[in-house]
C-alpha cells in the first residue's frame, strides 16, 4: 500500500541521458540540414544576410567550336519503351506505341483526354513517335484522294518537270507541294470527307492545342529510291549549322514544340518499301538541330534507327525534333506513297500585320548610303533586321523551292544583304523583292531568277 502510494506520488519521470542525447543530435542533425538547404538555396540566414554577386556562367547560345556529345545522345536513345507508361496503346513495335483508333469512342470525353494525355507525353517525354492504325478506316476516302494526286502530278510534271525536295536527291521522288491547297482546288469533296477525319482535331490538339494550321506535301517514292540522311525538321531542322548556333538553346526547345510533324499511309508500306526510319527519345536531345549532319551521329543513327511497317490508312506522328528519315524503296515495282503532315502552332506570329516592302522603298537610298560609308556595320545589318522579313517561309515551294544545297529559298534579309554587296539601287532592289513577293504568294509565278531542280 505504502509503495504504491509513494509511486502514485512522485514527480514525473525524467528522460535518461541516453534519450536526452539522441534528441539533441536528431535536433542538431535538423538544424544542420536546414542550414545546409538555406545555404544551398542561397536564402539570406536569420542571423546574418548574405550577400554574394552572382554570375552568368553559361552561354545561351550553343557553340560551333564545341562538338555535341555522342555519349549522351547513345544514352537518351537507347531508352526501352515500356507497356505499362502507354496503357492505352495496343502495343509497342521498336520502341514505338502502336494505338489502333478502331478501339476508340471519340464521343467519349474522359477516355480521349487520357488518350491525348498520353499522346502528348510520348512527343515531349517519351520516345517522340507514335503510330496510328486504322486513323483512316474507310479506304475509299484514300482512293479517291489518291486519284486526284495523280492528276495534279501528271499535270505538274507536264507542265514544270520534277519538284525540289529539301533532302532527298536524284529523281526517284514524286512530289506535291502545298498538296492541302491543291487537293481542295482539285477534287472538293474527297477533300471534304479527309479532313473531316475528327482525328486529325484530337492528334494536334494534344501537341499543339486549339487554333492550329494544316499544311500538307504528298511524296511518292519509286522503286530505287535511296533512303534520306537523318534529320530534324521545321524550323531550326531546315537552316544550316551556323545559323542553328545564333538561335539560343531555349528557342531550340521552342522549335520543336511548335510544329507537329505526321504522315498518313497512302499505300500499304511494307519495310522493304522504306517506311520512316526513326530514332525514338532523340527528340528529347537538347543539341539536336546542329547535331544531325555530324559523320558520328550519322553513323550512330544508320546502325540504330527502327521502322515499322505501316498499312493503307494508318497514320505516323512524331515530334519534329525526333532524327527521322525516309528509307530506302527497295522493292521492284512498288511506289510508296505518303501525304506528310505538317501542322503549325497558333503562336509564333506578330501581333501586327507588317508589309516590309513600302518600308524598304521608302529607306533603301538611305541605307545604302550608309552601306557605302560604312559597310555591313552593326548598324547596317541592325536595321536589315529591323525592317525586312528574316524567314523565308511560309513561301510558295513550286516557284521558290530549297535552293540547291540548301533546305530554304533566300529571305527578304538576304536578298536586301546580297543587293547592298552588288550594288543595287533601289529599283532594281524593290524589282527583285516584289518578284519574290509574288513567287511566295499562294497563286505565285516562276521569275526569271527562281531555279526549278530535280529532286
Amino acid at each position: 500500500m505504502a509503495k504504491s502510494q509513494n509511486r502514485t506520488n512522485m514527480p514525473p519521470s525524467t528522460p535518461g541521458r541516453s534519450t536526452v542525447a539522441i534528441t539533441a543530435a536528431a535536433t542538431a542533425a535538423s538544424i544542420a540540414s536546414i542550414a545546409s538547404l538555406l545555404y544551398y538555396l542561397d536564402i539570406p540566414s536569420l542571423l546574418q544576410q548574405r550577400v554574394q554577386s552572382r554570375k552568368v556562367v553559361e552561354s545561351r547560345c550553343y557553340s560551333l567550336n564545341t562538338k555535341p556529345s555522342l555519349p549522351e545522345f547513345q544514352i537518351l536513345t537507347q531508352q526501352i519503351t515500356l507497356p505499362e507508361t502507354y496503357p492505352l496503346a495496343s502495343g509497342v513495335e521498336e520502341n514505338v506505341p502502336i494505338y489502333d483508333c478502331a478501339s476508340f469512342d471519340l464521343t467519349d470525353a474522359s477516355s480521349t483526354d487520357k488518350l491525348q494525355d498520353e499522346l502528348h507525353h510520348n512527343l515531349t517525354s517519351g520516345p517522340g513517335v507514335y503510330i496510328l492504325r486504322n486513323f483512316f478506316a474507310d479506304a475509299t476516302v484514300i482512293d479517291a484522294t489518291n486519284r486526284a494526286f495523280e492528276e495534279i502530278i501528271t499535270r505538274e510534271h507536264e507542265a514544270s518537270g520534277t519538284k525540289g525536295d529539301h533532302f532527298a536527291p536524284g529523281n526517284a521522288n514524286a512530289r506535291i507541294w502545298n498538296a492541302f491547297s491543291k487537293h481542295a482546288l482539285q477534287d472538293p469533296e474527297s477533300y471534304v470527307q479527309y479532313f473531316s477525319n475528327p482525328w486529325f482535331k484530337l492528334v494536334c490538339d494534344s501537341y499543339l492545342g486549339p487554333g492550329y494550321k494544316i499544311t500538307t506535301q504528298v511524296n511518292i517514292v519509286r522503286p530505287g529510291g535511296k533512303a534520306q540522311r537523318p534529320h530534324r525538321d521545321y524550323h531550326l531542322g531546315f537552316q544550316t549549322d551556323e545559323d542553328v548556333v545564333a538561335w539560343p538553346k531555349a528557342v531550340h526547345q521552342m522549335s520543336g514544340l511548335l510544329t507537329l510533324q505526321g504522315a498518313v499511309a497512302h499505300t500499304d508500306m511494307p519495310l522493304e518499301s522504306g517506311p520512316t526510319r526513326l530514332l525514338p527519345y532523340s527528340q528529347t536531345f537538347g543539341e539536336g538541330f546542329r547535331s544531325y549532319r555530324r559523320p558520328e551521329f550519322i553513323e550512330y543513327f544508320e546502325s540504330n534507327h527502327v521502322s515499322v511497317a505501316m498499312r493503307k490508312g494508318d497514320a505516323v506522328f512524331f515530334s519534329p525534333s525526333l532524327f527521322h528519315a525516309a528509307g530506302e524503296n527497295t522493292t521492284a515495282n512498288f511506289d510508296r506513297s505518303a501525304n506528310l503532315i505538317q501542322v503549325s502552332s497558333a503562336f509564333g506570329k506578330t501581333m501586327e500585320t507588317i508589309d516590309s516592302l513600302p518600308l524598304i522603298d521608302k529607306t533603301y537610298d538611305l541605307l545604302a548610303t550608309k552601306y557605302r560609308a560604312k559597310g555591313l556595320s552593326m548598324e547596317v545589318d541592325a536595321f536589315i533586321r529591323a525592317v525586312a522579313e528574316g524567314y523565308p517561309f511560309p513561301t510558295n515551294l513550286d516557284c521558290r523551292p530549297p535552293a540547291p544545297g540548301g533546305m530554304a529559298p533566300e529571305s527578304e534579309q538576304q536578298i536586301l544583304r546580297r543587293g547592298l554587296i552588288e550594288g543595287w539601287d533601289r529599283e532594281t532592289m524593290m524589282s527583285e523583292l516584289g518578284e519574290m513577293r509574288e513567287a511566295s504568294s499562294a497563286n505565285g509565278k516562276i521569275g526569271r531568277h527562281t531555279t526549278v531542280f530535280g529532286t
